[in-house]
């Protein structure tokens, strides 16, 4: 610092803390000018121009961009505050917008690794049981689709996700199918299925599924697609022996499957069925063997 209140670039960028590199590129584009000795050319700043500084550093915090800054610092226009309002609108939408992107993506993410964390689980502990839970009433997206025995296909839905982008919806957890008949589902015939999955936005009244709030048989598998029928006759004995009687569908949830893992003898896939004892509730009876 060499006369008083005229600083230099080094001073300014030592009692700012910022970069000569910034200090001369706020320089270029006029957001905090420097002024030229007379009689050396030297560079140097004002008192108000090292005010400036903690300003630019405030609005940055907040996101604006520097171009954004130089309306708010110079205050022109015939309007000044009224202008600052609409910039101030503008970012607080621009903000939204960035916090609902990110909810959307932890989401994605946290779900993801949930189901890593469940199938780790039902693996290591050899979680193969079957039994009755209370599953909860959820909102599911969903798309009709005739099924034709290909379960990747399925799973990896081409359809599904250009339907996604149709409905302007993003989607996270794991593939759910709505088998509606069990029956055709181990014989290995095509049916009518819901492609299910759990939504990031909001759903419209039309692509919205509705499925829990009732008890149900549970009963993970564990290994291929292919072998699945033997948990399915296992669940079928298990009713017969406890006294329930299985509805005509199932809904297999794909807690591990392609989208994780090419090893099929790490894939988990829980299958949930609707059941209820006989005198208690009128279900359709359904035999699995």
């Amino acid at each position: 610092m060499k006369d008083k209140g005229r600083y230099f670039i080094g001073d300014m960028s030592k009692i700012c803390n910022i970069s000569k590199k910034a200090l001369r590129y706020y320089d270029k584009i006029n957001l905090i000018p420097s002024h030229r000795h007379d009689y050396n050319n030297y560079r140097y700043y004002t008192y108000d121009a090292l005010l400036a500084v903690p300003v630019i550093k405030y609005y940055k915090q907040m996101g604006f961009k520097l171009e954004e800054m130089k309306e708010f610092i110079e205050g022109s226009g015939t309007n000044v505050y009224r202008s600052i309002q609409r910039s101030f609108q503008t970012k607080i939408k621009e903000l939204e917008e960035e916090q609902e992107q990110l909810r959307r993506r932890h989401d994605s993410v946290k779900d993801w690794y949930d189901l890593i964390l469940e199938a780790e689980t039902v693996i290591d502990n050899d979680i193969r049981e079957v039994s009755v839970k209370y599953v909860d009433s959820s909102k599911f997206l969903f798309m009709d689709q005739v099924y034709e025995n290909d379960l990747k296909d399925s799973i990896i839905n081409i359809e599904f996700t250009n339907f996604v982008e149709e409905v302007e919806n993003e989607i996270t957890g794991p593939v759910m199918i709505r088998f509606h008949s069990i029956n055709d589902r181990l014989e290995e015939r095509e049916q009518p299925v819901k492609i299910l999955q759990k939504a990031l936005a909001p759903l419209k009244q039309e692509n919205t599924y509705r499925f829990g709030g009732e008890m149900m048989v549970s009963c993970y598998h564990i290994g291929p697609h292919e072998e699945i029928h033997a948990t399915y006759r296992k669940i079928s004995l298990w009713a017969k022996d406890k006294g329930y009687e299985l509805a005509g569908g199932s809904i297999e949830r794909y807690v591990t499957d392609y989208w994780t893992t090419r090893n099929t003898a790490k894939f988990v896939t829980e299958i949930l069925i609707k059941a209820s004892r006989p005198g208690r509730r009128k279900s359709k009876d359904t035999s699995l063997q």
